[in-house]
């Protein structure tokens, strides 16, 4: 399956911190057909570094990064489903972020990009969705960030979600999960290239932004699965070299990480995006989860796994207990994996059962209701 990212303009989108952008262009793809009713579509919603290419092979034959997940016969079924992914605002995959021109000025946004929120990259989703002509979305999923947008879904626009995903989330970053976003910009705004976010194309903070990279890439494994992995194994070597080459094959794969991702991602994208999760707390304005969750109306079905450090599973656990207060319909599955956070993109087996069984539910409710 060849796909094709489609782009789409907007006039203009409010933001959180009392900005408006204006301008605006959302890359995004799909999958499968909508059907006449228009009840069988289905949002994912992509993690902090991802895009809108979710499935399927693209013209330089790279595939989706959910295209284990996507597809006809697989999880999120294309042959009975039409599936939606849309690059995130502030992303630098073609949708409007701090890489774009500022059509006030003519230059690129840099650091004049105003801060944005998960709320603000929801915001924006939805008027995508509208512009599609899809008045109630089958399902919004997505695992890390893109489960936090789920969650923003479902509370924000419970008129449009029937259920919701989240995969491998929060509610609310922790300190930790902070602390390593945080060391992450440090990494990129101490390197000498940074030059306040106005960096040229063809000398970005590459330094900083690898070292980023190689920080998250340890948390998205899990001690086992490095151990399994790499072991104390020595690269291309048989005794160390007492100097700070590579020795270890660990090291190795972390900078070969690092240096790989300089050459796809912005690192402006990379502090807005960790700042935007870093803000998202679903309890903001409410004295509690339970209640913030109170408005939402829509099926749930919460996935975690044991092995994920970066984002464990009493995290999931309290989004769980708090809508379980307020009697909505949850159904938690905790997965054992040894993958650690990246679990949700490569340990597929059980959880596509968990989502195939889940969305055929959702949509035989989802029809019979509104025979």
């Amino acid at each position: 399956m060849i796909t094709e990212t489609q782009y789409v303009q907007f006039d203009a989108l409010d933001l959180d911190c009392g900005e408006t952008l204006r301008h605006l262009q959302v890359a995004y793809e799909t999958y499968g057909r909508l059907n006449e009713q228009k009840n069988n579509a289905i949002l994912i919603l992509h993690a902090f570094t991802g895009d809108a290419h979710a499935a399927g092979i693209d013209h330089d034959g790279k595939p989706g990064w959910w295209d284990n997940m996507i597809g006809p016969g697989k999880a999120f079924d294309t042959n009975r489903y039409f599936v939606i992914c849309s690059n995130v605002l502030g992303g630098c995959r073609g949708t409007t972020g701090p890489s774009s021109i500022d059509p006030a000025t003519g230059r690129r946004y840099g650091l004049r990009f105003p801060v944005i929120t998960i709320a603000d990259m929801v915001r924006l989703q939805k008027k995508l969705v509208d512009r599609l002509g899809i008045p109630r979305l089958l399902a919004v999923s997505g695992g890390s960030m893109g489960g936090m947008q789920a969650l923003e879904w479902a509370v924000s626009y419970p008129e449009a979600v029937e259920a919701c995903i989240p995969i491998a989330a929060t509610a609310r970053h922790s300190a930790q999960q902070i602390a390593f976003n945080e060391t992450g910009r440090q990494a990129i705004m101490m390197d000498p290239d940074f030059q306040n976010g106005d960096y040229p194309d063809d000398r970005p903070p590459a330094r900083g932004l690898a070292v980023a990279r190689m920080i998250g890439h340890i948390t998205y494994m899990s001690d086992e699965s490095m151990r399994e992995k790499f072991g104390r194994r020595l690269r291309n070597r048989e005794a160390f070299s007492f100097g700070f080459d590579i020795d270890f094959e660990v090291e190795s794969y972390l900078r070969y990480r690092g240096q790989q991702f300089v050459g796809r991602f912005d690192a402006n994208s990379y502090l807005y995006i960790t700042k935007a999760m870093d803000y998202f707390d679903l309890t903001l304005g409410y004295p509690s989860l339970a209640a913030s969750l109170e408005r939402a109306t829509a099926r749930f079905l919460v996935i975690s796994f044991t092995s994920d450090w970066l984002y464990p599973s009493y995290q999931s656990l309290e989004i769980v207990n708090a809508l379980r207060s307020r009697n909505h319909d949850v159904t938690y599955c905790e997965l054992t994996s040894n993958y650690g956070h990246d679990a949700f993109l490569v340990d597929i087996a059980e959880q596509t059962e968990v989502i195939r069984g889940f969305l055929d539910r959702c949509q035989k409710e989802f029809r019979e209701a509104r025979a």
